[in-house]
């Protein structure tokens, strides 16, 4: 008898959770089929308003659909369907299930009309339902999305998904956002002022532009309590603005020392004022350019790798053509810096009219691998992934060289040629060839620099134009030769270009940085870090 009892029970359990399921869907259909018979943009927000009330997922089909103007009627019976027209056809879906109904002509539907006003309000109602999502990054947005657009009704079903929400991030923004319903509402005072407490600790931007809003339409208590938050904001997005431009300045630091790192070597061990080092630059971005041109073509999946190729290459090409140009000009021109100067200002020329030969004068595409698109945020600070990428990149290259000039045989004797030629010389070290893989070292460097620059710059003939004046200030002012003064100058004068632009303009600023970069070479002819050495001190 127990166990047929049981049985029993467990029948009336599964007869009972049915019909009650049965009931809500029916009660569902009522509500959404009331959008047949809605007068006017008002009583069709009610129906939203009613349906987010139920808090049934199935709901936000039907708001998404309307939404888009994708909800019409049937004139014969007024039933409501979600609807796809195509050609003077509309297929019908069920608006609960999305199962596929039927077809129907379209003049025999009548489309539920929506305007801006209406489409707020259901984003805001569909906000309300993702809150109970099972994901917690589809509960932050609705939350957000909810301060954003603070409504009092959703007090409530705020207050019931804080109290259910174990993600203590989560918590917060939704914390938030009820506090941002509060403002909006009727409520007294005392709920307003601890709301405007917990909006001001949020501490961004939004929270500064609600705070503002706020403070125009209140008084007394409130409008000082709206006015002191708002301040704290403005005190707190002012330092994360100063630590933007500093993130700027390092972003575009980054890019100078990429640019002038292989300038300072050629300069500092050869004395060659080299006016092609910016062609250098723009043959490793061309280099970029052909090789995903033929991934794009013929290996379309080993896109996100176009990089990692372009690198060596770009390194080997740019290399290749210092080389020839140490071996057939520079050679003979040691000694005469004027000359290396008109030279390879000839060279540069030559280089890029042979580029718009082959590749024409206009801008190449050159795309960015799917690592190194988009950007994030650090507090209120954007960071893009690709300048994020070349710094970390420009950092590697800087400490690769290091290694290189302080525990390689070659190092040793480019610092020896360095500090006395004539004495290296005599000591049998064969200065010609050490000028020669120098030159197509720091060549070889540009290039490189070329491929960081195609991911943040247009690729044209004229790309290495742009950076070869700021090159030589970096390295005159960080000191000839000198890898760490390059370092500190190409950082220094990236910042300082940053926090001079929003005053002086970009041009302005460079100009007043060129000014700066004079006085200081008055004072230092040598740069900030001078190298040592008989032939320097002579």
């Amino acid at each position: 008898m127990t166990f047929l009892r049981a049985i029993g029970l467990l029948i009336l359990l599964f007869a009972t959770s049915g019909a009650s399921a049965q009931s809500n869907e029916t009660a569902l259909r009522e509500t959404i089929g009331g959008l047949s018979s809605a007068k006017n943009f008002r009583e069709t927000e009610e129906i939203v308003r009613s349906l987010g009330a139920t808090g049934d997922p199935v709901v936000g089909r039907v708001l998404n659909a309307l939404s888009d103007g994708n909800v019409s009627f049937r004139k014969s019976d007024n039933t409501v369907f979600i609807v796809s027209e195509r050609a003077g056809r509309a297929k019908l879906f069920d608006p609960i299930s999305g199962d596929e109904v039927g077809e129907a002509a379209t003049t025999e539907l009548t489309k539920v009309k929506v305007n801006n006003g209406l489409r707020r309000s259901i984003r805001e109602v569909f906000a309300t339902l993702t809150l109970g999502s099972p994901n917690p990054a589809v509960r932050q947005r609705a939350a957000d999305t909810m301060f954003i657009s603070p409504d009092p009704a959703a007090i409530e079903g705020l207050d019931a998904a804080i109290a259910k929400e174990d993600v203590a991030s989560v918590k917060e923004r939704m914390i938030q956002a009820r506090a941002a319903a509060v403002l909006a509402s009727d409520l007294p005072e005392a709920d307003k002022l601890a709301a405007i407490e917990v909006i001001g600790a949020r501490g961004d931007r939004s929270a500064l532009s609600l705070l503002v809003s706020y403070q125009g339409r209140s008084e007394g208590a409130l409008r000082e309590a709206a006015a002191s938050a708002a301040a704290g904001i403005e005190s707190t997005i002012a330092v994360w603005n100063a630590a933007q431009n500093v993130w700027y300045g390092i972003s575009l630091g980054s890019v100078l020392l990429l640019a002038a790192i292989g300038l300072a070597i050629t300069f500092g061990v050869m004395g060659v004022i080299n006016m092609a080092h910016g062609e250098m630059v723009m043959i490793g971005a061309y280099t970029t350019f052909v090789v995903q041109n033929i991934i794009r073509t013929s290996y379309p999946g080993l896109f996100d790798y176009s990089l990692a190729i372009a690198l060596p290459l770009a390194f080997l090409v740019a290399g290749f053509v210092g080389l020839v140009m140490e071996r057939g000009l520079i050679r003979f021109l040691y000694g005469r810096p004027l000359e290396t100067l008109l030279a390879t200002w000839g060279v540069s020329l030559v280089l890029q009219q042979l580029v718009r030969t082959i590749f024409g004068p206009t801008n190449r595409e050159v795309g960015n691998p799917s690592w190194m698109s988009g950007s994030f945020q650090l507090g209120e600070m954007a960071i893009t992934w690709n300048r994020l990428w070349i710094v970390v990149f420009s950092l590697a290259v800087f400490v690769l060289l290091l290694y290189i000039f302080n525990r390689t045989a070659w190092g040793l004797q480019m610092r020896a040629v360095t500090a006395n030629r004539r004495m290296a010389a005599s000591m049998g070290i064969r200065t010609p060839w050490v000028d020669a893989f120098t030159f197509a070292l720091g060549s070889g460097i540009a290039g490189i620099a070329g491929v960081a620059l195609s991911q943040v710059d247009n690729v044209s003939p004229d790309l290495g134009q742009g950076y070869i004046i700021d090159s030589f200030m970096v390295v005159v002012f960080g000191g000839v030769g000198n890898l760490w003064g390059t370092l500190v100058g190409a950082m220094s004068l990236g910042i300082l270009n940053k926090f001079l632009e929003p005053y002086a303009g970009a041009v302005l600023g460079k100009i007043l940085v060129l000014v700066l970069i004079i006085l200081f070479i008055q004072k230092r002819p040598r740069g900030l870090f001078a190298l040592k050495g008989r032939a320097v001190e002579a």
